[in-house]
């Protein structure tokens, strides 16, 4: 089969490799159908994942059908179609019986497919803990529309969830690529009084104020005086930080208000400064961390019911034979790119 590989810093490859078989009787092999690229990939090419190993098979955004299970796995059976779930968890460990599946202390746990172990952009892929890691995609829910579910959906959803949001809530979320994208539409989920999102982008501000109307959008320049002026405290209720750039976390807690909620949902290549002297006052609480991928199923039924859509995020369509020609219009923003679908051959 053909899988896209990493071959050393800065470097992947489209190779033949042999069809994955089951290891562990809680494996399960699946056919892909769709993949996608994420921007975590790129991170791995250019070398700033130390623990991604060379000769994996990169990806972890993908959906498929289930082609055989392990003898332990109960939750799903081969012909089943599913989403796959960017993080390996056990399921049994302690910080995955207090739903931290990010942190599973087994050795797979974690990012682990597509980065330590043969991820996704391929045609057949072994997903460990298939009981945890897979979910069935509902009756009536196609590929395109459950493409994201285990990757940033569920870290929109995970952002959304932790940062305690209410309907009297004037909500910032920095950042409206794809990850910010679907931060944004599991904060509409909660109803909060005002949504602002700064984007320096214009394509990007563009297709904010073309698909969310009812979002308020600004630039990083006007930011802060911008949520001063559409807030009644001093700042927003609650900032969501998507974005990761070099002065995005400064950002973020400056147009907080006092006694606000700072979720850091970014990953930052340098490490950022946290300047207690001037905020002091602020009472600032700060939520940060990986998402905890483990409401996949949730987050199913309400694409099932209509409550979330995230294929207009979808601007372009490859199959896996051109996937290095979809890299780089992924990696270089051409033509107005968001994110793409990779079908195999």
């Amino acid at each position: 089969m053909k899988a896209l590989t990493y071959i050393r810093q800065g470097e992947f490859a489209l190779i033949e490799k042999p069809k994955p078989e089951i290891q562990s009787p809680r494996d399960a092999i699946v056919r892909v159908t769709l993949s996608s690229i994420c921007t975590s990939d790129l991170h791995i090419k250019h070398g700033s994942v130390p623990r991604a190993v060379p000769g994996i098979t990169v990806g972890h955004e993908m959906v498929g059908v289930v082609e055989s299970v392990g003898s332990q796995v109960t939750a799903v059976v081969p012909g089943d179609r599913v989403t796959v779930n960017v993080e390996t968890f056990c399921g049994d460990c302690f910080f995955c019986r207090h739903g931290y599946v990010n942190n599973c202390t087994d050795p797979n746990g974690g990012w682990a497919l597509g980065c330590r172990i043969d991820g996704g952009q391929t045609e057949f892929v072994r997903v460990p803990y298939a009981d945890q890691g897979l979910n069935k995609i509902p009756q009536g829910v196609t590929d395109e529309q459950a493409l994201f579910v285990g990757d940033i959906l569920a870290t929109g959803f995970w952002a959304a969830r932790i940062s305690e949001i209410s309907p009297e809530d004037t909500v910032l979320i920095l950042g409206a690529g794809p990850t910010g994208i679907c931060t944004l539409l599991c904060v509409l989920l909660k109803n909060p009084r005002k949504v602002i999102v700064c984007e320096k982008d214009p394509a990007r501000i563009a297709f904010v104020r073309e698909h969310y109307p009812q979002v308020l959008v600004c630039e990083p320049g006007e930011c802060e005086a911008f949520v001063r002026s559409h807030s009644d405290h001093g700042g927003a209720d609650v900032v969501l930080e998507v974005a990761g750039g070099s002065d995005t976390f400064t950002l973020a807690w400056q147009c907080a208000r006092p006694n606000a909620i700072v979720t850091v949902v970014a990953l930052y290549d340098e490490p950022q400064t946290l300047p207690l002297p001037q905020m002091y006052g602020k009472n600032l609480t700060f939520k940060t961390g990986g998402v905890d991928g483990c409401d996949c199923a949730e987050i199913l039924r309400l694409i099932q019911l209509g409550k979330l859509d995230t294929t207009p995020l979808i601007t372009h369509r490859f199959p896996l034979k051109d996937i290095q020609r979809a890299y780089d219009v992924f990696e270089n923003r051409k033509d107005g790119v968001i994110k793409i679908a990779i079908t195999p051959d």
